[in-house]
């Protein structure tokens, strides 16, 4: 059961917004909870009382609430489970956990997983009154600091805890498609590959860096990887049969053994998938990189560094993965017919790559001048919104010109 009481403002704590701030109580102690409405009310709170996790989850889904106030120890939704299953609906409400049966381990795990407080059983009331207060001011910097970013153009909408990151990282990676964008040989007139790039629903990670980002915090690259690559290999059976999958690896998927499987989606058609690792990501830290490289050789991927010359500068990346394709970074193609600078040095990196055997992509490409400059010193594989922008398999080429 859910019971809720209608409080009036008070001088209190809630006396200082338009309306009463909004607490949800989760405790299964039924004179507990009873007794936590009677002192929030008389402060001047508005109070909703769950007996139970899966009740509290209900009132969460109906309405909004300020400050979330539970039990650790509940009987089939604990107060860490009920957390995570509130940032499935609401990223910044403050969460507040109480338990009878305080210890290290039961608090460090309350935190990592984003409560914002920690209270033991029994909590005097000034003490409880003071933690309401503070978790509902916070609330309120959070949805200011939201409206502020939005303001601003930044959009960023990223769960702050690790419970609403995790929920948004689960949708992200249930509602997750692949877009594909073409690179175009101007020589031939035709189509000679298709990037992969990740694309999601999840309004909370809004593009590939958060998702990314995402992972890394979560550690669950392995496992984004994974997904990427089934989605991708699971697409790219619908695409002509003369052209290569452009597919970006993360440093850590070097070291999934999934990669190396040859059962696993993308190595079945590894004779047509190039394996994209970045410049900007270092690789010192993989261990036995030439071992590898070797072995996604022999099972048929081929290799590109990604981003050349946004990345890291040195030889280590082309010592150690020597690729078969390069991929000039954006800005350093966009507006090169208008840098001479920009001209001779992406000049002298395409011969050097053809000396060395090394195809060269320029990415970015979005006027016809970039292309006429581009041509001239001899790139020939071009990327950009110019020919098409990322979409639903299979996007048609707007200009070979």
């Amino acid at each position: 059961m859910t019971e809720q009481k209608d409080c009036h403002e008070t001088d209190g704590p809630a006396s200082a917004a338009t309306k009463p701030q909004s607490v949800l109580v989760v405790d299964d102690d039924l004179a507990l909870s009873g007794a936590l409405r009677r002192v929030l009310g008389a402060a001047g709170y508005d109070v909703t009382v769950a007996n139970d996790g899966h009740t509290a989850v209900e009132a969460i889904v109906k309405r909004p609430f300020d400050v979330v106030l539970s039990d650790i120890q509940m009987p089939g939704m604990t107060g860490v489970e009920l957390l995570k299953a509130v940032r499935s609906h609401d990223l910044d409400v403050p969460v507040i956990l109480m338990t009878g049966v305080p210890t290290i381990e039961t608090a460090m795990d309350a935190v990592s997983f984003g409560a914002l407080q920690y209270l033991p059983k029994p909590t005097p009331n000034p003490v409880l009154l003071k933690a309401i207060e503070r978790a509902s001011r916070l609330h309120r910097m959070a949805r200011m600091k939201r409206d502020a970013l939005k303001l601003l153009g930044e959009g960023a909408t990223e769960a702050g805890d690790r419970a609403g990151l995790e929920a948004s990282f689960e949708r992200a990676l249930e509602t997750m498609w692949m877009a594909f964008q073409p690179i175009v040989d101007l020589d031939q007139k035709r189509v000679f590959g298709y990037e992969a790039l990740m694309r999601t629903a999840e309004a909370s990670l809004p593009h590939p860096g958060a998702v990314l980002s995402s992972a890394e915090r979560l550690d669950r690259l392995v496992e984004l990887g994974r997904r990427v690559r089934a989605l991708s290999a699971a697409a790219f059976h619908r695409a002509p049969a003369d052209v290569l999958l452009f597919v970006n690896l993360h440093t850590r998927d070097l070291v999934d053994p999934e990669l190396y499987e040859t059962g696993a989606p993308l190595t079945k058609i590894a004779g047509r998938v190039v394996l994209e690792i970045t410049e900007r990501s270092t690789i010192d830290g993989v261990k036995d990189l030439q071992t590898k490289v070797r072995a996604l050789r022999q099972l048929g991927f081929r290799i590109a560094i990604d981003d050349l010359g946004a990345g890291y500068a040195g030889l280590s990346s082309f010592a150690a993965l020597e690729p078969e394709i390069v991929k000039l970074d954006m800005s350093l193609v966009r507006n090169v017919h208008q840098s001479a600078i920009r001209r001779r040095l992406i000049g002298s990196m395409t011969a050097l790559c053809k000396e060395m055997g090394m195809r060269v992509v320029a990415e970015g490409v979005e006027v016809i001048e970039e292309v006429q400059s581009l041509q001239r010193i001899g790139c020939d594989l071009l990327q950009g919104y110019l020919f098409a922008k990322p979409g639903p398999p299979f996007p048609a080429v707007k200009t070979f010109s």
